[in-house]
């Protein structure tokens, strides 16, 4: 299975509260010992924050040099770990057009509209048993492709069920995300993970300093799009 994760969300989660817990009583005990003027034990209580913050660095490092980077097919799924299921998302289209829209509002792209339709799936499968089939509110995404030459481009607009739409466990739906990219782009790679900031303090996660990353091959043939042009009127 491809994740976003190389440990345990659960384990990474708890290890990022305890570890934020644990400095934070510190710094209450390392305020409170400047105070009263006990320099001594101030000294050790800094030593030991630094000594947690060394361990916990130590364990990203450790957790990112052991990952690997993925190049996933069409088709294939990269799971996005949450604390008690699994989101798969898929790539089942990929194409290639200069304008999208209608006549009365057509957009035209600087270069080529790369337009990509992203599956999203909750697999009901990774459920823990006490989680039932309440909905599931997916956090932001972000997205970029990279093209043969390295360059990356964001999204220009989407169309679809948004990719932060709730599901319930076992339902699916599509998202079309576009590219406005150079007519000479035909392989390119899309990086989709997690937006939030926190989850680069978080071990064994893709977003964590040096840790490889699960990506989307992505090969591009210009066809109409006219079903694509349809759907983002």
């Amino acid at each position: 299975m491809n994740t976003n994760v190389n440990l345990l969300a659960p384990v990474g989660a708890l290890a990022l509260l305890g570890t934020g817990f644990v400095l934070f009583v510190a710094s209450i005990f390392l305020i409170q010992s400047l105070i009263v003027g006990k320099r001594q034990r101030a000294k050790i209580v800094l030593v030991a924050m630094v000594a947690v913050c060394c361990l916990y660095l130590a364990a990203i490092l450790i957790f990112s040099i052991g990952s690997h980077e993925n190049l996933l097919a069409r088709g294939e799924e990269k799971h996005f770990c949450e604390l008690d299921c699994h989101l798969a998302y898929s790539i089942v289209d990929a194409r290639q057009t200069k304008t999208l829209g209608d006549s009365a509002k057509q957009a035209s792209a600087q270069g080529v509209f790369t337009v990509v339709t992203i599956k999203t799936r909750f697999d009901e499968t990774t459920i823990a048993p006490w989680r039932g089939n309440g909905l599931l509110y997916p956090n932001r995404r972000a997205l970029l492709l990279i093209d043969e030459r390295g360059n990356r481009y964001g999204p220009v607009s989407q169309s679809g069920t948004p990719l932060t739409s709730p599901l319930r466990p076992a339902e699916s739906y599509t998202t079309d995300v576009v590219f406005d990219t150079p007519i000479a782009v035909k392989h390119a790679t899309l990086l989709m993970n997690e937006s939030d900031w926190i989850t680069h303090l978080v071990i064994g996660h893709e977003n964590s300093p040096l840790h490889k990353k699960a990506s989307f091959q992505i090969d591009l043939q210009a066809t109409p799009l006219s079903a694509v042009q349809n759907r983002l009127r």
